[in-house]
């Protein structure tokens, strides 16, 4: 019952690949259109063919393990891997370690409250935590909002939507002890024909280790913020480096020192762009469509999907 659960949930986010932005006709109206009718025995037969596991899961890559709660799923990189390019029309990048996801009950899919969580790791080493105190996160975010700003022109060329960063829907938070940071970004979409297409919500988790940091990207529609936010606590608690290579570990004889701080790890794209984490950056423009454009039609696709179901 619990796959089966999860394989509609990410059904749910099959309606974020390009066609799925339409009024497209859904499966039980498929004798009108042939060519969705094999579409759709083809996504089928994917989400059929995935294994979400349950919990003790190891990540060998990142030396880590992830404690499953009971109720969560976890689909290895190979299917995290599919869904990513399969179903959500993204570009291959192995950097994806996995993916968290949901184990709901029906009612809840069928209202779009769906969320999902992409796994991979930085091993750009240790980063220091020296500067999480003396943050100013609204300076940081006015520097962010500019930044995107700056980038929109390279997107609308590349024929995605321009963004705009509407704030924190979630200020950064970092746990000194755990050494463990999130925080929410309010996202506006605009699509190159000038139409809205509403809000989305990107929140994101750090995990500090020895060598590097396991990053948890969540995407969800803005409204179910709430929902999200009750969630990711229990996200955050799951995820854990083996002995020997959590942050207390480090050793400052032997272990490579990252070259940015907390600072860098929110601003995220700004980092990149200055050449501080060209990992961090390979990792968004290989998820651009996920990251950017995905994210944004997740409120509207799946209502637009259910309201075809009903």
């Amino acid at each position: 019952m619990k796959c089966k659960l999860l394989l509609v949930l990410l059904a749910a986010f099959v309606c974020l690949e390009p066609a799925c932005a339409t009024d497209a006709p859904s499966a039980s109206s498929s004798t009108s259109a042939p060519g969705a009718a094999d579409a759709h025995a083809k996504v089928e037969a994917l989400l059929q063919s995935l294994h979400p596991v349950s919990g003790e899961v190891a990540i060998p890559e990142a030396q880590a393990t992830l404690q499953l709660k009971p109720g969560y799923g976890y689909l290895q990189a190979a299917d995290a891997q599919r869904v990513l390019t399969k179903l959500w029309n993204n570009p291959p990048d192995d950097k994806v370690l996995g993916m968290i996801l949901p184990s709901t009950d029906p009612a809840t899919v069928v209202d779009g409250r769906a969320w999902a969580v992409v796994v991979t790791y930085v091993d750009d080493g240790y980063v220091s935590d020296q500067d999480a105190s003396k943050i100013d996160y609204d300076d940081l975010l006015k520097s962010m909002q500019k930044a995107t700003q700056d980038e929109n022109e390279a997107r609308v060329k590349q024929g995605y939507p321009s963004i705009e960063l509407v704030g924190w829907a979630e200020p950064p938070h970092y746990d000194a002890a755990s050494h463990k940071l999130y925080w929410a970004r309010d996202l506006a979409i605009r699509n190159p024909d000038g139409s809205s297409d509403g809000h989305t919500l990107n929140y994101a988790i750090r995990v500090l280790g020895r060598r590097g940091y396991l990053s948890l990207n969540a995407v969800a529609p803005i409204d179910e913020l709430d929902k999200v936010r009750a969630d990711m606590p229990a996200v955050l608690a799951m995820a854990d480096f083996d002995e020997g290579q959590r942050y207390a570990d480090y050793d400052a004889k032997t272990d490579k020192l990252a070259a940015y701080g907390i600072a860098a790890l929110v601003a995220g794209g700004i980092a990149a762009k200055a050449g501080l984490f060209a990992k961090l950056g390979i990792m968004l423009l290989a998820l651009k469509k996920f990251v950017i454009v995905g994210v944004a039609a997740v409120a509207a696709a799946i209502r637009k999907l259910f309201k075809r179901k009903q």
